[in-house]
């Protein structure tokens, strides 16, 4: 069974944009599209630690804004030729409300 915590509301994000969570593992990148859909990953890139809510969203992708690596929302993997991947987190929505499952992130705290 699943906890689920309130992080926002739609309208709290930018079409196109981020906001972040900051929990016990580490700031969380809470992510809308251009069609609403929301997606959350770890706000830093593999690559050199860039903060991802900065970066540009195209589709269900966001571009790194210090060195342009790609990653998918909904996988957290590195796209085209770029390696490695960032942690994704659970999201649901309740209307404009957007919960996110806590227990995912107790469980990443106790590893």
């Amino acid at each position: 069974m699943s906890d689920w915590i309130e992080v926002g509301k739609l309208d709290d994000i930018p079409q196109r944009g981020a906001r972040c969570v900051n929990t016990p593992i580490g700031r969380i990148a809470v992510f809308r599209t251009a069609t609403d859909e929301v997606y959350a990953i770890e706000d830093r890139c593999p690559h050199r630690g860039g903060p991802l809510s900065q970066g540009i969203v195209h589709g269900a992708q966001v571009t790194c804004p210090l060195h342009n690596w790609v990653f998918s929302l909904e996988t957290g993997d590195a796209q085209g030729a770029d390696e490695g991947a960032v942690r994704t987190f659970a999201l649901k929505r309740e209307g404009e409300r957007i919960l996110m499952d806590a227990s995912i992130m107790l469980a990443v705290a106790a590893e």
